[in-house]
């Protein structure tokens, strides 16, 4: 059994969604596009037998966000702050996302698995491959990170 939905409809329902989760962790559209691409490939290859259609998406941003820490091994990402911005829905903020974007990659990761794309601590641990326990101090510390950098007493959606 393949996926709930097959290749064309997950690209279509969950391709935005990876792309930003890969822009933000890589900070510019090209590698964002090459990671989104890359996790495509192996959902290809791979052929997955999935449960429902979260556990394909799971599995989807699982192969991303790992895709991207592949890429940020091999170099120090450039962040293009405009492309960011452009990518995001208009309601949010430029400076947001700047300050966003000032962040190292694990607290810009799981700022934006907890906080923008909804999913619980333990959801987000089984994700990036670490404890639950690990993922609350993480978000911790990037709301701390991110409050400095954005100059709020506090963060929405978290």
């Amino acid at each position: 059994m393949q996926s709930p939905l097959g290749i064309s409809a997950a690209a279509e329902e969950y391709g935005s969604m990876l792309y930003r989760i890969c822009l933000v962790s890589l900070g510019n559209a090209a590698d964002a596009e090459d990671a989104v691409q890359d996790a495509f490939l192996k959902y290809i290859q791979k052929a997955p037998a999935f449960e429902s259609g979260e556990h394909e998406k799971a599995w989807l941003i699982r192969v991303a966000v790992n895709t991207c820490k592949d890429i940020i091994k091999h170099r120090r990402p450039q962040v293009d702050i405009d492309t960011v911005q452009q990518s995001v829905p208009e309601q949010e903020s430029g400076e947001v996302m700047a300050a966003l974007m000032t962040l190292p990659e694990k607290f810009r990761t799981v700022l934006v698995l907890h906080c923008v794309e909804g999913y619980s601590v333990a959801e987000t641990a089984k994700m990036i491959n670490k404890s639950p326990s690990a993922v609350k101090m993480r978000l911790q510390k990037a709301r701390k990170l991110f409050e400095e950098a954005y100059g709020t007493n506090g963060t929405e959606g978290g």
